[in-house]
């Protein structure tokens, strides 16, 4: 059964995570929050200046998009308090907007609904900072619910 993870924030970061978690059968992306519109979303995803075009069919349907046939619900909601994760089963929230970077704000996302959160940048009060090569075999998702995984040049 696939994990499924929810992004909050669709710029640079959670669109290339999200390109990257479409190509594995194990993650299933249930849902993005961003203040921009489910059109604008689409044509984001798939067209990047960078990367080029999303190797992808991606729709803008009622409440969401649809890639490659798969349903991705879409809020527009600046209060993570007020998302609700847990009615699309989402287990883990990957915070991409560089807003909540401390364990308090990104810990919102656990009161509503998450299990743990991923914050994308460097962050203050985390429970732990995981670098993948580095110290990832110390993480415990038993306690650490929290987690930043450094900075974009940290993992670059």
């Amino acid at each position: 059964m696939a994990r499924k993870i929810a992004i909050n924030g669709f710029g640079r970061i959670g669109r290339q995570v999200f390109r990257l978690l479409e190509a594995r059968n194990d993650i299933d992306v249930v849902a993005i929050n961003d203040l921009t519109s489910p059109e604008m979303l689409a044509h984001l995803l798939q067209y990047d200046s960078v990367h080029g075009k999303f190797d992808a069919e991606v729709k803008v349907v009622d409440g969401g998009l649809v890639v490659n046939g798969r349903t991705v619900r879409t809020t527009a909601q600046p209060d993570p308090t007020k998302l609700a994760w847990d009615e699309v089963e989402a287990e883990l929230v990957l915070e991409c907007t560089g807003r909540f970077t401390t364990r308090d704000t990104a810990a919102q996302h656990l009161g509503a609904g998450a299990k743990a959160v991923i914050v994308s940048a460097p962050a203050k009060g985390e429970d732990m900072t995981v670098v993948i090569g580095v110290n990832d075999e110390h993480l415990d998702p038993s306690k650490h619910k929290v987690v930043s995984n450094g900075s974009c040049t940290t993992n670059c």
